[in-house]
């Protein structure tokens, strides 16, 4: 039998719109009801929704990281890798990060039967454009206070890559070594050039990695979620 009130509160549920104050469950409410919208997200409490996506500000750095995550998670099983996927991280906050590295078994997220992340994943990337505002103040407090542990904002404007590393409650910012490559301290193995990203550079960007997935530290972390 067909539930006429239910359809009727559908049909009077009012948009999402920038700037709203919403619950997470009515922020999801109407983020369903509303399926031509394809990112919005609640940041303490409040909606934000994105502007058109430019291709090199954002489709081209998007597709970059990526490719890189992409090719560290085909070489690491027990992790995983997601694109533009909502996490419910806590009663005011249901960020869509642009992706996501996670450890599947014995990590600090798990997914719901509804097939949303809950919790934190392990490392959070956003490409920051018209968003670096919101991402290197409100989301990056988010993160910190939800213990996620590696966040990374390139800053497109300002061709700029932070990768920061949540320690003793803080974010602090990890520098490259002396090969000009950051090595992740939560993925061993996963390295990156920045200079090679930031260049459009993936034939190193990818060399990089695969140096970085040959260590015998990689190797050493691979064994470790096979036993979890």
């Amino acid at each position: 039998m067909i539930d006429q009130r239910a359809i009727a509160s559908t049909l009077t549920l009012p948009p999402l719109e920038n700037g709203d104050k919403l619950t997470r469950i009515e922020f999801e409410r109407r983020y369903h009801a509303m399926p031509q919208v394809k990112k919005a997200e609640l940041i303490e409490g409040i909606v934000y929704m994105a502007s058109p996506l430019r291709l090199r500000k954002h489709g081209e750095p998007h597709a970059r990281s990526m490719t890189w995550l992409g090719n560290y998670w085909a070489a690491t099983p027990g992790v995983g890798l997601a694109d533009n996927t909502t996490v419910r991280l806590d009663t005011d906050n249901e960020p869509q990060p642009d992706a996501l590295l996670r450890i599947e078994r014995g990590g600090q997220s798990y997914i719901s039967d509804d097939d949303y992340v809950e919790g934190a994943p392990e490392l959070i990337v956003e490409i920051a454009a018209s968003t670096a505002s919101i991402d290197l103040h409100d989301k990056l407090n988010v993160y910190r206070r939800n213990q996620v542990q590696e966040y990374l904002v390139w800053r497109v404007y300002d061709q700029q890559f932070d990768w920061f590393r949540l320690q003793e409650g803080d974010y602090i910012q990890l520098e490259p070594n002396e090969n000009g490559i950051i090595c992740s301290e939560i993925f061993p193995g996963l390295w990156l050039k920045q200079s090679a990203l930031l260049a459009g550079d993936l034939a190193k960007v990818l060399e990089i990695v695969q140096q970085g997935i040959a260590t015998t530290e990689h190797q050493m972390f691979v064994k470790s979620l096979s036993r979890e």
